[in-house]
């Protein structure tokens, strides 16, 4: 029996990792006749990045404009979901990315995330952590990463993974996943 899909969640940052995935998503969404939930969390910078920088006064403009601009990338990609057949919906919220995430996921009893994944691996993922491997293991959903092959994939290599069991049905499994391809 074939999954159906009912809320699809898509956290974007809107790089071209998360395109990828909104691509996804949106298909997803248009194939399982499913809502598709846009979000984008804005990471407000702390009192000492602030002092740090040298900002005091001028931050709450650059964040307000930051959220302006959130918003209205928000909008185009609910304009282009909807007009690919899929019923969208913006989210614009505040917070630590990955726990944002699995906080509107839940909140939301999404069926389905489709992120976006940079695919990093050795010292820069252990510099910079992995949203994508946090939500992995915290979401109560499955959840399907997409991330571009970058110039040193060979060709036959797919543009995402999906980590799941498929012996079982769809569910989340270790931050190994599954490749499909």
């Amino acid at each position: 029996m074939e999954r159906q899909w009912r809320r699809i969640l898509h956290p974007t940052d809107f790089s071209a990792v998360s395109e990828a995935a909104f691509i996804h998503a949106a298909r997803l969404g248009r194939q399982h006749d499913a809502e598709l939930f846009l979000l984008h969390v804005l990471v407000r910078p702390t009192p000492y990045e602030i002092q740090a920088v040298g900002w005091h006064g001028l931050h709450e403009a650059a964040e307000v404009e930051r959220g302006h601009d959130a918003q209205a990338q928000l909008d185009a990609l609910v304009e282009r979901a909807t007009q690919a057949g899929t019923r969208a919906i913006s989210l614009l919220v505040d917070g630590v990315p990955h726990r944002r995430i699995v906080h509107t996921a839940t909140s939301m009893r999404a069926d389905l995330i489709v992120m976006g994944t940079h695919a990093w691996s050795g010292l820069s993922r252990l510099l910079f952590g992995s949203t994508a491997v946090q939500v992995i293991r915290a979401a109560e959903c499955p959840v399907l990463t997409v991330r571009v092959p970058s110039a040193k994939a060979p060709l036959h290599s797919k543009p995402f993974h999906l980590h799941a069991d498929l012996t079982t049905g769809l569910r989340r499994t270790p931050t190994s996943g599954f490749v499909v391809g």
